[in-house]
């Protein structure tokens, strides 16, 4: 019975469960089938008849098909889509925005107009709806002010970075812009202008042309002429296929298509050249040689696939572009973003706005049957957040809600079709490889890694063109000249005309102009009163100005000018020195002193007695020597010590320690000799130049004036970058006014210690003023050129001539025509001695005369004393004769007498030889006194003894 009640029990809880859990199951599969509707209405506005619309057209059909067919995307739900026709027209795509917003319509593909797209993103804002673009690029449509605005394509952002890198890649600064007077014109000319900024070129003129049929060939006519007239030849076009291709055929009938002309296009040109191939051959010719941007789309087997696809659609009759392709990615991507909306649980729905209703109320525009789509922004979010690889290559969004790695291909039109010469993409510029294949690699945007296939130019040419001409209106160059009133050899005018000039400068600008490969007309205008050398910063600005087209002469390249002109290439080289008077330090007597110091003197004189005891202290206890009276020891430590001088030591060493202190010491000694000996060479040959300025520091220290050249920067180079007070500086008119006050000096009125001017001009003074000279090196390094506005292409054409005077030698041969004509030269002030005189060597025969003097008179005062206490007998033989000469010939005897080490040795000697001469005697029989000398010869020994 329990049993039969439990088995109950638990079939009952059985079939509760199955029940609940069918009933679960049927409600969350009644919900799934809810969230997916059967079909999803999506619009489409663009211009069925336009380049791009006939291709959209038909990549949105086919990416409906193939989205409809791929069970995987959406899951058996099917996109229908609606395609609304805005004929360009802003009212008109207005009109049918709104007329999707009464259907239920979740997402809109289009407009392919910036004009369009910048209307209807307002009600796409208002309602939710996510506005897909595929060709909307105006850079302006931005996220914050459309945030349901979503770019499937390129922003022109990118396409006006690819053509400002392609104008600075060949050296052009300036171009012409052509643009269609619309938002997509206006704002990618601003994009441009931006671009261009960031790489120092610009827009010099800007051209708009009306937008639709507004403008006849005639206006196009009129307008280009003006442009022909024009100094920049680089002309970027950026307008619709129709106004394009006009523009470029009238170009063509005034021979604006011809050799020194450029043509850039934006992608205008490419979608027709890829959707209308063959053109016929009277618009080819219009077109060669013109660059043109396409949007790079990677090679895939999916893109050739579907390009296979195409052509069997369309059967060769209508190519297919890349706006095409973004157009059929758009279909796709809106699919993935549904798929992801349904699996979040969105829900398609829509509600009324209160605020239309209040607009509506008593007016007849049935607004109240447009609704919002409720679920819009988190269909925006999965849009935004949808990643998938497309015709186009990888599908993202970026922070900024850009598509990812920005990417253009460059083409140039030749023949019947076109070739590709590069890539740009915004990662590492421009390339001759794919950028997918530089995505791996780290970004170089260095200008070696930066290059393009050749070009075939307008023309038919491979030369690149200069990008610039002179404008063809007879109008010449006002070239500013300064009128010089000192230094005229660097430039000067003429006298008796007005606009010529003559000088150092004006060869070397005219040399360079002839070199030029093109005609320049130019005039000379004076600048200044002609009364002092004007203002070289006012001259430079008046070029900045517009006063000027150019300046030339001794113009200084400093930094403060380089910042609202260019400068040509330096034509000569310059800086800041010190000029100052000096004096010629010629040898004197006691020349031979002035090597060393007082005190290396003093160390030197104390080592040689230190060296001398501490060798006596090593070498006394073994080495004899070194031994023996105290007088005879200290005479033999200063002899010892004195005698290394010249290596020419007696004494020998027998200590270990004694002759390693010596040999350290002889070393030394070598040393200091040899120093010895080749300064005191040099201060006996050479003759030295002295100054009490020693260079622009000492001048900056001291309180003293200081000149300067009127007009010139040394002014404010003193005074703002050295800090020197600009009471200190006194201008100064001309070398004469150089010359007077350097000869006055600090201490006077109108004197100055030192002049402060570029090399150039003091070469020229001193080649007449040798009393003077630079002190110190140059402390400022720069150059003369010439100076232009900025970004004048003719500055770059202007180093290059400068460079090739330089190089085959006419600049070298032009500045020793104005500035080598003179005797007294910079360098002559520096002259070398190769005969010595007496007057240098004086001072050491007048010691060595002291000392033989001093050194006699004691030796004759040792022979007087001696001879006053030498008894007559001993020294000269009894002799007849007067006392005076008996006398002379005792202090002769004396003198010639050999000095023994020991008296008593000396006297013994005398005595034996004495003795020895008196045997002889007797022998011979000569003597007969010979036993009284005996015995006083005896009675002296003994005394002695």
């Amino acid at each position: 019975m329990m049993l039969c009640w439990s088995f109950k029990m638990n079939l009952i809880w059985f079939f509760l469960l199955l029940f609940l859990y069918l009933g679960v199951f049927s409600c969350a599969s009644s919900n799934n089938v809810s969230s997916r509707p059967a079909v999803v209405n999506i619009g489409a506005i663009f211009t069925f008849d336009s380049t791009i619309g006939k291709v959209a057209k038909l990549a949105i059909e086919e990416a409906v098909k193939d989205v409809n067919s791929n069970f995987s995307v959406l899951h058996g739900t099917k996109l229908a889509v609606k395609m609304r026709n805005s004929n360009c027209s802003g009212f008109g795509g207005m009109v049918q925005a709104l007329q999707f917003m009464e259907t239920d319509i979740v997402a809109i593909i289009g407009p392919q107009s910036s004009v369009v797209a910048h209307i209807i993103s307002h009600v796409a804002n208002e309602l939710q709806v996510p506005l897909l673009s595929f060709a909307a690029t105006d850079p302006t449509l931005s996220s914050l002010q459309f945030p349901f605005f979503v770019r499937t394509t390129h922003s022109d952002l990118y396409q006006m970075s690819a053509v400002a890198q392609i104008v600075d890649h060949y050296g052009w600064k300036e171009v012409i812009a052509i643009f269609i007077d619309d938002d997509y014109g206006r704002n990618g000319m601003s994009a441009l202008d931006d671009k261009l900024a960031e790489r120092r070129c610009r827009i010099s003129y800007k051209l708009g042309i009306p937008p639709g049929p507004g403008a006849t060939r005639g206006d196009i006519m009129d307008l280009l002429v003006n442009v022909a007239q024009l100094e920049s030849r680089v002309i970027v076009l950026h307008v619709n296929p129709d106004s394009g291709l006009m523009i470029l055929s009238v170009a063509h009938y005034l021979q604006m298509m011809g050799d020194g002309f450029v043509w850039i296009a934006t992608d205008w040109l490419s979608s027709l050249l890829d959707s209308a191939l063959p053109l016929p051959s009277e618009t080819m010719d219009t077109l060669q040689g013109v660059l043109v941007l396409r949007q790079h789309t990677p090679d895939s087997d999916r893109k050739r696939t579907f390009f296979s696809k195409w052509n069997k659609l369309t059967g060769g009759s209508l190519g297919l572009h890349s706006y095409g392709l973004y157009a059929y990615d758009s279909v796709w991507l809106v699919a993935h973003a549904l798929d992801a909306f349904f699996n979040q649980g969105g829900i398609i729905s829509f509600s009324n706005d209160s605020r239309i209703k209040s607009v509506e109320k008593g007016g007849s525009l049935h607004l109240e049957a447009m609704s919002i789509f409720d679920d819009g922004p988190l269909l925006l979010k999965n849009v935004l957040q949808s990643t998938f690889l497309g015709l186009t290559g990888p599908i993202k969004f970026d922070s900024e809600r850009s598509l990812v790695l920005p990417a253009y291909d460059i083409i140039n039109v030749l023949g019947t079709g076109f070739r590709r010469i590069g890539y740009w993409c915004n990662y590492s510029g421009l390339s001759t490889v794919p950028p997918e294949m530089l995505y791996s690699k780290p970004p170089n945007r260095s200008s070696a890694n930066q290059q393009l296939y050749s070009v075939i130019w307008p023309g038919e040419t491979l030369s690149k063109p200069r990008g610039w001409v002179f404008p063809n209106n007879g109008k010449q160059l006002r070239i500013g000249v300064p009128i010089r009133v000192s230094y005229r050899e660097f430039v000067s005018q003429v006298r008796g005309t007005d606009n010529m000039f003559k000088g150092f400068c004006i060869d070397v600008f005219i040399a360079a102009v002839n070199l030029l490969p093109y005609a320049v007309p130019y005039r000379f205008i004076p600048f200044g009163d002609g009364q002092k050398n004007p203002s070289y910063n006012e001259l430079v600005y008046s070029v900045a100005t517009g006063v000027f087209d150019a300046a030339v002469g001794d113009i200084a390249i400093v930094t403060n000018r380089t910042k609202i002109v260019d400068f040509s290439q330096p034509y000569a080289a310059s800086g800041l020195v010190v000029v100052a008077p000096f004096k010629k330090l010629n040898s004197s007597a006691w020349a031979f002193l002035r090597p060393f110091t007082a005190r290396m003197w003093v160390v030197t004189a104390a080592s040689f007695l230190v060296i001398g005891i501490v060798v006596w202290i090593l070498e006394h206890r073994i080495n004899d020597e070194f031994r023996g009276p105290p007088k005879k020891q200290l005479i033999t430590i200063l002899w010892f010590s004195i005698s290394t001088l010249f290596f020419a030591h007696r004494e020998n060493t027998v200590s270990t320690l004694g002759r390693l202190v010596l040999i350290i010491w002889l070393f030394v000694v070598l040393i200091i000799n040899s120093s010895y000996t080749a300064s005191l060479t040099s201060i006996l040959t050479v003759q030295h130049l002295s100054s009490p300025i020693k260079g622009i520091e000492s001048l900056k220290n001291s309180d003293e004036p200081i000149g300067y050249q009127v007009g010139s920067f040394a002014e404010h180079y003193l005074s703002e970058e050295l800090g020197i007070s600009k009471s200190r500086l006194i201008p100064l008119g001309s070398p004469q006014a150089y010359a007077q006050a350097l000869q006055l000096g600090p201490k006077k009125a109108g004197g100055v210690a030192a002049v402060v001017d570029e090399r150039l001009y003091v070469e020229v003074f001193l080649s007449s003023q040798c009393k003077f000279r630079v002190i110190g090196q140059e402390f400022t390094k720069s150059g003369w050129g010439f100076a232009f506005p900025r970004d004048s292409p003719l500055a770059v054409d202007m180093s290059t001539a400068l460079l090739q005077l330089s190089e085959n030698g006419d600049l070298q041969r032009i500045y020793d025509k104005w500035l080598r004509q003179s005797s007294c030269t910079l360098e002559s002030t520096e002259l070398e001695s190769d005969r010595l005189h007496l007057k240098s060597f004086w001072g050491l025969f007048l010691i060595c005369g002291i000392a033989c003097f001093v050194a006699l008179f004691i030796y004759f005062l040792q022979i007087l004393n001696k001879l006053r206490h030498a008894d007559p007998t001993s020294c000269v033989s009894t002799s007849p004769g007067s006392s005076r000469s008996r006398q002379l010939r005792r202090f002769l005897s004396l003198i010639d007498e050999k000095k023994d080490p020991s008296n008593s040795g000396s006297k013994r000697k005398k005595i034996v030889r004495s003795f020895s001469d008196n045997d002889k005697d007797d022998k011979l029989g000569r003597n007969p006194e010979k036993k009284q000398t005996e015995m006083t010869n005896r009675s002296e020994i003994n005394s002695n003894n």
